[in-house]
């Protein structure tokens, strides 16, 4: 499972792989909008807020629609469909608001910061060293 960190402050984002082990125990069961604290991803300090995500076909989470199911339904709006004209409404397929086992990447975005810097945190060694 990926996860997409944003960081607002620097306008960076920074992607990680989550072990499968360590993503059922933080993500699972837990809706957009949700925050988690992010200890277990080695991240200490840091409270991390749940913005959204995509499963493994690549339809997106929708904040509106309850469930962990993928359901067709019509929208007018991001995500999931953006109309090209005003008022068009399109039948497109969404997850709805809860993580699952199925999702495969979740976007998280830094609500709280820790006392080191994230790039210390999450870049690996010899990754960005001259």
């Amino acid at each position: 499972m990926q996860i997409v960190i944003s960081d607002s402050k620097t306008g960076k984002a920074y992607k990680i792989e989550g072990k499968d082990t360590e993503a059922n125990v933080l993500f699972i069961g837990k809706r957009i909008g949700d925050a988690v604290d992010a200890d277990i991803l080695g991240l200490g300090g840091y409270e991390l807020g749940i913005t959204g995500g995509s499963d493994k076909e690549g339809m997106p989470m929708r904040k509106d629609m309850a469930g962990t199911a993928r359901k067709r339904i019509l929208i007018t709006s991001p995500p999931g469909y953006r109309p090209k004209e005003r008022g068009k409404r399109r039948r497109k397929s969404v997850r709805g608001n809860e993580i699952s086992t199925e999702i495969s990447q979740i976007n998280v975005k830094i609500k709280e910061y820790g006392t080191k810097p994230i790039e210390e945190l999450l870049v690996k060694e010899g990754e960005g060293k001259s």
